[in-house]
């Protein structure tokens, strides 16, 4: 029986999914939101919000513990200077769980795990902040206003050459007629 034993173990040894945890913690920090399965986002959580605290302390020591899960230094400094100082105010809860849905193929449920304040979350909610609506009316409306004067111009060019054809097919006669004379007269220009 595995009484005590604390956690998934994700179809992989002690090592492997030690490994797996820092990769993924390691990206989190990096991008601030990663898709990932659920119980492997769920195991993530565990980890990603342990070592947010660390870097809250901010002290040689906690850098030092931090240090021995996440390997890349520019990463630890990212989660010191930056995402720590964010969480000052909240204790604990620094990670937010979306769900996707089932992954096409194999139909495991996937997740989106993101650090909570991460502005990638309002691509998955089903209704958008009022400044966003705002910013995308704004757009919408600098691209109308481009368009406009293509469509204007492109209509003048089409008045343009409707006033430009001959009435009847005397007239276009006519002018290929005289078109051929002048040719003509400037070939014997040149001859003299």
């Amino acid at each position: 029986m595995r009484h005590g034993k604390r956690g998934r173990k994700l179809g992989r040894t002690a090592s492997h999914k030690k490994a797996t945890m820092n990769n993924l913690a390691t990206s989190l920090f990096t991008h601030g939101a990663i898709r990932t399965t659920r119980p492997k986002a769920k195991e993530l959580r565990q980890v990603a919000e342990r070592l947010i605290t660390f870097a809250k302390r901010g002290d040689l020591h906690a850098r030092r513990m931090v240090l021995r899960r996440i390997r890349n230094k520019v990463v630890v400094s990212k989660l010191f200077d930056e995402i720590a100082p964010s969480f000052s105010d909240r204790q604990g809860g620094y990670t937010r769980l979306l769900n996707l849905g089932p992954r096409r193929g194999d139909a495991t449920e996937v997740c989106l795990i993101e650090l909570v304040g991460s502005e990638r979350r309002a691509d998955f909610a089903d209704t958008a902040s009022d400044a966003e609506v705002q910013d995308a009316d704004a757009v919408t409306e600098e691209s109308e206003a481009v368009s406009e004067p293509e469509e204007v111009a492109a209509e003048d060019q089409v008045d343009e050459e409707a006033e430009e054809e001959p009435a009847s097919d005397d007239e276009v006669v006519a002018e290929a007629e005289t078109e051929v004379e002048e040719k003509d007269g400037e070939g014997e220009e040149k001859e003299k």
